[in-house]
C-alpha cells in the first residue's frame, strides 16, 4: 500500500507532532512539528524537515547548525495524530546543545537538570 501525508490527522494549523528517537540508543530526542508538505520532503530526501511554526517555514534539522537528523524509519500512531521518527543524529538534537531536548526531570517537586550541553562534558 503506498503511503500518502493526506491520510494524517492534521490539527487545525495543518500540523501534526513528531517525536524524533535515536534509532541505535532508543532515546527520545525531541519534539517538533510537521505538515503534509515536510513530511513528504523528509520522506522524498532522507533529511528530517520540520515546520517552524514561529518562522512559517520549513526546517532541515541541521541546516545550520550541522546537526543532522537522517530519517531511518517513520512510524504512524494508531489515531494517524503523530509520528514517531527513528533517527540517526548527528551531534545534539536540542538547540541548547544536549543531546536530547528532554534533559529536565521532576523528581520530588524538584526541577533536576540530566545533562550539562555536549560542549561542556570533559
Amino acid at each position: 500500500m503506498t503511503f500518502d501525508p493526506q491520510t494524517l490527522r492534521f490539527d487545525e494549523k495543518g500540523l501534526i507532532p513528531a517525536i524524533a528517537q535515536d534509532h541505535a540508543s532508543g532515546k527520545v530526542l525531541m519534539m517538533a512539528w510537521m505538515n503534509a508538505a515536510s513530511v513528504a520532503r523528509t520522506l522524498e530526501t532522507g533529511r528530517v524537515t520540520y515546520w517552524s511554526r514561529s518562522r512559517q517555514a520549513f526546517w532541515v534539522k541541521g541546516e545550520s547548525s550541522g546537526h543532522v537528523q537522517r530519517l531511518v524509519e517513520m512510524r504512524i500512531d494508531c489515531d494517524r495524530d503523530c509520528l514517531l521518527l527513528f533517527v540517526d543524529q548527528t551531534g545534539p538534537a536540542c538547540h541548547t546543545l544536549r543531546e536530547s531536548c528532554f534533559y529536565t526531570s521532576v523528581r520530588d517537586g524538584a526541577e533536576v537538570i540530566l545533562s550539562a550541553p555536549i560542549t561542556d562534558r570533559a
